[in-house]
């Protein structure tokens, strides 16, 4: 297409175009990898969406970022892969399947398994289209034809490859061990899938009888009802309170069971009486206690959170209901002897929401401490992930220096089922990537922790375990985009998988971004009802202006405020923008792709927007390249509304208005050229807008999506330009604010003289004298370097001339002195700032020779226009 199509409507109307360039996008392949075949490959996969509901504005921040991105590698020539996919989130979407099915009245347990899963499964694909329709709304490119599923028979081949090997290579095991207990969800926990609260609560002080009936020793605990399966109490070996009462027996209240007094250097000895309860069933520091001492293990709750047999009088009460009589009974036994407030930190489900319960229970492990060595060695090698911003680097190492082995089974039925079948009669375990039909054999209930398969996520979705071509030239990925809130639950987790089995770091770069917060700095949440629906925000205000907002309004690894009235600015900035390319294409009319020379009859406001444009250009693409999409932002809104829209557009209407042909030709040429390189660096931000005006203008290819990216020329390096420019503008300015000073319209014509400081002043400013009058309103222009000043008349000094308007009978020559001895003011205050800063040792040592040469060149400016206005007002007084 290489024509012009003049025929933009009057308003951009986002929903039409949001629809009609994203129907076209797809159904042309434009997104799909693997047509540049010598291309070098460039790959994001994407943060796989839970299928539990409706994307959140956290998740428009997250996709647009990598959608940034993966258009720009796109347009900059790379065979650009970002590949889509879900996850089955195990127990998030359990929880919403049983939750529906509770209110029609119906259990899992009614249905059984089979039937259960097939009830998920149509949740899925219901939320799995919801969840498309709304990357189509947000503008993603994504290649559909890649998209992958944590539960697809690919994903949970390599699921139980990974297992398989990991369990043969001993570092998958089952075992008994103190984990989390989610009691509302009867599954087990990782410890990062544990929430931490702060809470009121209360210290329990206890006195625990000697059998011998010489005294007692005194606990402290924030679980009261835990006590019920104590089975020995600790103290250091080496404190002299103690000492001679290691191995004596207590009894045990309520339950009136005997347990000993050991020793055990965990105690410390200065904390509190020196004496701690060990209860090895639901406490993991009182676990290895009792591993060390060999103490029976005492469950005293089932998986419910309610009181079992062991807990004597107490069976079948809540946990909480529990303590309270407990309490109640131990005070009135004389055993409970202080109550105090006391404030700690409680975990919660981060799925439920039920306070975690620590709990003695058999499922399986992950051995983590040779996965993370593995992991941390590369990162210290420096091979490892380069982390943007780097200070999450040492979160990460942190994190995983520290590891715990990782509890991975669940009790649910939605997700991968442990490959593990087991024959009761012989005791036989068989751990397998093929499923067993020997009768005699009963598959684990269990299913794996949703963050198995995930962690296997770069390498699982492009083919692996079998070496497909997809694998090989996409993996390694390039970059993954994600909040620093799973740092810990998914980042670590396919490093050291990633390691363990493709003996590579899964991305070169890890972009951390912040948590979309309200406009208060608020957490969003249901329970506050500050969270914002992005499809709402696209109905709203369209697609590029959320997507603009969002993208731009923090720097990486910062939370984000989320502002209407930033939204609000982003679409009045789509609409400049519009506005602008209409006034063009009213100016391009048969105007080709062709036609288009940059070594016409070029004036310096074209040569200038060549030479800004070419600066925004090289800018912009090294800031993209260090994901700065905030000051990328910055820097493109300045360019197009300052530069582009507010002083070309505006300069451009004397040559295209005027009669000189090929000067006419040589604007049409800078408009044409300037603009398709604006939406070119525009259209990863705001895509459809960009599509749209692009598509108007004279242009070469079928989409905006694979137009080639700018990239800085030489040539276009206009540095004169620049420098005749800026004083226009400071002069066209300067005129501007003393006629709003004296309330003269810009109707009013008025007359200008004008006292350039030198030789190549006086030649800017006389070839471009029409501009001068044009944007100054000037009934008459006298441009001369031995002007002398006119007695009543408002004055101007800007960097290379002084200006004079005498407005006979306007002005008040009392008010110009006044105004002038407030910019004397100014100046001098400028001129004493700069020459303590050059004053300075250390700035001086330290500061580069750029900097400091920059510094003493406003010192010269500053100085010169103060002696300036110092002689104008000595003229005005006479």
């Amino acid at each position: 297409m290489s024509e012009s199509k003049p025929s933009m409507p009057t308003t951009y109307d986002p929903k039409a175009a949001e629809q009609k360039w994203y129907e076209y996008w797809t159904s042309n392949n434009f997104f799909q990898a693997g047509q540049r075949k010598d291309a070098e490959p460039f790959t994001i996969v994407i943060p796989p969406p839970n299928v539990t509901g409706m994307l959140h504005i956290g998740h428009a921040l997250d996709f647009t970022l990598q959608d940034i991105i993966i258009r720009t590698k796109r347009m900059q020539g790379y065979d650009a892969l970002w590949l889509p996919g879900t996850d089955h989130a195990g127990i998030a979407t359990q929880t919403k399947v049983e939750q529906k099915l509770r209110e029609q009245g119906v259990s899992r347990h009614d249905l059984g398994r089979e039937k259960f899963l097939e009830q998920v499964w149509e949740w899925k694909d219901q939320y799995a289209n919801t969840i498309r329709e709304q990357w189509a709304k947000m503008g993603l490119s994504l290649d559909y034809s890649r998209e992958r599923f944590t539960l697809d028979e690919g994903l949970s081949k390599a699921v139980r490859e990974v297992f398989v090997r990991l369990y043969e290579k001993g570092l998958i095991y089952r075992g008994k061990k103190i984990i989390n207990w989610d009691p509302a969800a009867r599954t087990a926990l990782s410890d990062i899938e544990v929430e931490y609260k702060e809470l009121n609560g209360h210290l329990y002080h206890l006195r625990y009888p000697l059998k011998n009936g010489s005294g007692y020793i005194t606990v402290a605990t924030t679980r009261p009802e835990t006590m019920l399966g104590d089975t020995a109490v600790a103290v250091h070996p080496e404190d002299e309170r103690y000492k001679h009462l290691i191995g004596e027996m207590l009894v045990l209240p309520i339950v009136n069971r005997e347990i000993p007094i050991i020793a055990d250097e965990y105690v410390e000895k200065d904390f509190g009486s020196g004496a701690v309860k060990i209860t090895p069933a639901h406490d993991p520091n009182d676990f290895e206690v009792g591993e060390r001492h060999q103490l029976p293990q005492i469950i005293v709750m089932d998986e419910t959170g309610t009181m079992n047999e062991e807990a004597g009088p107490y069976k079948g009460m809540d946990r909480f209901d529990c303590r309270k009589q407990l309490v109640a009974d131990l005070q009135e036994q004389g055993v409970c002897v202080l109550i105090e407030d006391h404030v700690h930190q409680v975990g919660h489900s981060e799925r439920s929401g039920a306070v975690v319960e620590p709990y003695l229970s058999t499922q399986w492990f992950v051995a983590m401490k040779p996965l993370a060595e593995a992991a941390i060695a590369a990162q210290k090698s420096g091979k490892g992930a380069h982390f943007v911003p780097e200070r999450f680097e040492k979160t990460y190492l942190n994190w995983i220096e520290n590891v715990r082995d990782w509890c991975i089974s669940r009790q649910l039925w939605w997700g991968h089922r442990i490959p593990a079948w087991y024959n009761d009669e012989t005791g036989e375990l068989i751990v397998s990537r093929e499923d067993q039909n020997d009768p005699n054999l009963r598959q684990d209930n269990d299913v794996l922790d949703t963050w198995f398969s995930s962690a296997l996520w770069p390498f699982s979705t492009l083919g692996w375990p079998e070496q497909t071509e997809d694998l090989k030239r996409y993996y390694p990925t390039n970059v993954l985009v994600t909040g620093y809130d799973i740092i810990y639950f998914w980042v670590a987790r396919m490093i050291f998988t990633a390691l363990e089995f493709t003996d590579e770091i899964p991305f070169k770069d890890v972009l951390m971004h912040g948590l979309v917060r309200d406009k208060d700095g608020q957490k969003m949440s249901k329970s506050l009802g500050n969270g914002v629906d992005p499809l709402e925000v696209i109905e709203q205000y369209g697609a590029d202006a959320m997507r603009f907002m969002i993208s731009t309004g923090s720097t990486p690894g910062q939370d984000l405020r989320f502002r209407y009235e930033k939204v609000e600015q982003a679409r009045n900035f789509a609409n400049k923008i519009w506005n602008a390319s209409r006034f063009a294409l009213m100016n391009l009319e048969g105007f080709k792709y062709e036609d288009i020379d940059l070594n016409g009859k070029l004036g310096t406001a074209d040569r200038w927007i060549l030479h800004r444009l070419n600066e925004t250009v090289r800018d912009v693409t090294r800031l993209m390249d260090s994901y700065d999409f905030g000051e990328t932002g910055r820097l493109l809104y300045n360019f197009i509304w300052d530069d582009l829209c507010d002083w070309y557009i505006e300069f451009s209407k004397l040559s295209l208005y005027g009669t000189d042909e090929a000067a006419k030709k040589a604007t049409q040429s800078v408009l044409a050229y300037v603009l398709d390189r604006t939406q070119r660096l525009i259209h990863p931000f705001m895509p459809f807008i960009s599509e749209e005006i692009w598509q108007h203008l004279p242009h070469q290819g079928e989409t905006i999506t694979l137009a080639p990216w700018p990239v800085y020329e030489e040539s276009l390096a206009a540095p004169q330009a620049v420098t005749e420019m800026e004083l226009l503008m400071e002069m066209i300015r300067a005129i501007r604010n003393i006629r709003a000073e004296v309330n003269v319209p810009m109707s009013k014509k008025v007359e200008l003289l004008v006292k350039p400081s030198g030789e190549a002043e006086y030649a800017i400013l006389s070839s471009n004298e029409e501009f001068i009058q044009r944007f100054c309103g000037t009934s008459s222009l006298e441009i001369a370097i031995d002007m002398a000043a006119p007695d009543k008349a408002m004055s101007a000094i800007v960097t290379g001339a002084e200006l004079y308007l005498p407005l006979a009978g306007l002005l008040d020559i009392g008010q110009e002195i006044a105004r002038l001895e407030k910019e004397l003011e100014h100046l001098n205050k400028e001129v004493e700032r700069v020459e303590k800063k050059l004053a300075n040792q250390g700035f001086v040592a330290k500061a580069p020779e750029k900097v400091i040469e920059e510094e003493r060149g406003k010192m010269k400016d500053y100085a010169e226009k103060r002696d300036k206005v110092v002689q104008r007002i000595a003229e005005l007084r006479g």
